[in-house]
């Protein structure tokens, strides 16, 4: 009997566990969507992006031979400002943002998600998205990518 409990607490710790990355690979996707995808790229709303990027964030890129480059959140919503200053904010039709999740990581606080990048139907990179659990939610604190 004793050995059937302990079965049956071990296969409902496995469940809820399993239901909680499933829950938070939702929030994840959702961080994304809404200050990435919606804020940063389609509307340069400022609010959006500060909701789900954490103002760490740095996107890394890499130049010719072994050069990286870095910008930070603050210069990206800075340009970003500026672009919508300059009416090139909201995106519609052709240029509108949209992502498709190839894969979500969770492993307790720390998660990784792939997703390709498209601008309208033309897949444009795909993303490699690190984000953190904060005590107020998930965040993006970087991102690398492969531009096609």
């Amino acid at each position: 009997m004793k050995k059937l409990l302990v079965f049956a607490l071990l296969i409902t710790s496995i469940v809820l566990t399993a239901q909680d990355v499933e829950k938070d690979k939702e929030a994840i996707k959702s961080v994304i969507q809404t200050a990435y995808v919606d804020g940063l790229q389609n509307e340069g709303d400022l609010d959006k992006i500060d909701s789900g990027i954490h103002s760490g964030f740095n996107l890394l890129g890499i130049d010719k031979g072994t050069e990286m480059w870095v910008l930070s959140i603050e210069d990206w919503k800075k340009k970003t400002a500026k672009k919508k200053e300059e009416g090139k904010y909201p995106r519609i039709g052709d240029d509108l943002v949209t992502v498709k999740f190839l894969n979500v990581d969770v492993t307790g606080t720390a998660a990784v998600a792939k997703i390709e990048f498209y601008v309208g139907k033309e897949k444009k990179y795909v993303d490699y998205i690190s984000l953190y659990k904060f005590d107020n939610g998930w965040k993006m604190v970087n991102k690398i990518y492969y531009k096609f």
